[in-house]
């Protein structure tokens, strides 16, 4: 597939996760439309930095991307996303953790995982947990190891976005495996087995 066949990529947030994922996602000739809630003007240095496949746009027009990555702090997600009138069945890479903030503990959600959560908040789209339990700075490296590759574990209901995801997930470099449904997500959460652990399959 060439890049002028991909898919386009949109975020919502421009911090340390979204910036490792997009790194991955521009060299691997994708378009992407960058975000954040300071506006399209305040990105023009890491559009610069990003190179041709870059451009910076407000929210709702990076939410019209065919994937939309949603990386923002867990107390910023409804303000990030109130702003998109129809996410349309829209694909989006919930890549938050329900942190309270700096310092404070994980947000208690009972029996609801985050991203049925975020979910909730995204009437219409399509929400595939992923790229939640590696941290920025591994996620930023070659994912491509001596001995495999860096795993990138996701979970959702819908099972042909989960399909265009790991393919996604694939081009750039990394292994995708799929845990299940919304539900299995909760072992990708803070706390969970999952969480922050970085693994390689073997090749």
């Amino acid at each position: 597939m060439s890049s002028s066949d991909r898919l386009t990529i949109g975020t919502i947030g421009t911090g340390n996760v979204a910036q490792a994922i997009v790194g991955h996602a521009v060299t691997a000739g994708y378009q992407v439309v960058l975000s954040n809630s300071r506006g399209p003007e305040s990105l023009t240095e890491l559009v610069g930095q990003l190179g041709a496949n870059a451009s910076a746009g407000t929210v709702a027009e990076a939410a019209q991307a065919d994937i939309v990555i949603l990386a923002v702090n867990w107390d910023k997600v409804p303000d990030a996303v109130k702003d998109v009138s129809d996410w349309n069945g829209r694909i989006v890479i919930d890549a938050t953790n329900q942190w309270g903030g700096p310092g404070t503990e994980i947000v208690d959600l009972g029996d609801q995982t985050g991203s049925e959560h975020n979910a909730a908040l995204m009437p219409g789209a399509r929400v595939v947990k992923a790229f939640n339990t590696i941290v920025a700075g591994v996620t930023a490296q070659n994912p491509s190891r001596t001995n495999g590759r860096l795993v990138v574990f996701l979970a959702g209901d819908d099972p042909d976005a989960k399909t265009t995801v790991s393919a996604f997930v694939d081009s750039m470099g990394f292994s995708p495996v799929d845990l299940g449904g919304a539900r299995e997500g909760r072992l990708m959460q803070v706390g969970g087995p999952l969480g922050g652990l970085h693994v390689v399959k073997l090749a």
